[in-house]
């Protein structure tokens, strides 16, 4: 089905913004504190902290079965949401061709945020 998108002329991207478990729990500590953001958290998202190795495991049988060269998958590490979101509208931007692209202006995405998911991981979804 990617294939035939790509095919047809679509430009198909695919990212996978790539939080770390430490900042995971830091963020539904947040909100469970803050008044104003408990409406963000669920009982599914206290359980799935549980559950980080298994959904690890599930996101690599993903990323294995359907990273392909015609939709590849990308990641954003974004622990820091504002620097990860900048990077991949910048990863975005860098790989379409359009009129009024500014080089300097997109500039090249850094390597330490977003990539390949072989290369840009949360070290600490490998390290329990």
């Amino acid at each position: 089905m990617e294939q035939a998108l790509v095919d047809s002329g679509i430009h198909l991207v695919k990212l996978w913004f790539s939080v770390s478990r430490a900042e995971q729990r830091t963020r539904f500590t947040i909100r469970v504190i803050d008044p104003l953001r408990q409406w963000k958290l669920s009982p599914v998202d206290l359980a799935a902290l549980d559950r980080w190795d298994d959904y690890t495991q599930a996101k690599e049988a993903m990323f294995q079965h359907t990273d392909t060269p015609a939709a590849p998958w990308t990641v954003v590490k974004s622990n820091d949401k504002k620097r990860g979101r900048i990077a991949a509208l910048r990863w975005v931007l860098s790989t379409l061709d359009y009129p009024t692209k500014d080089p300097d202006v997109v500039s090249t995405p850094d390597p330490l945020i977003v990539g390949p998911p072989a290369q840009v991981y949360e070290q600490s979804e490998r390290d329990t």
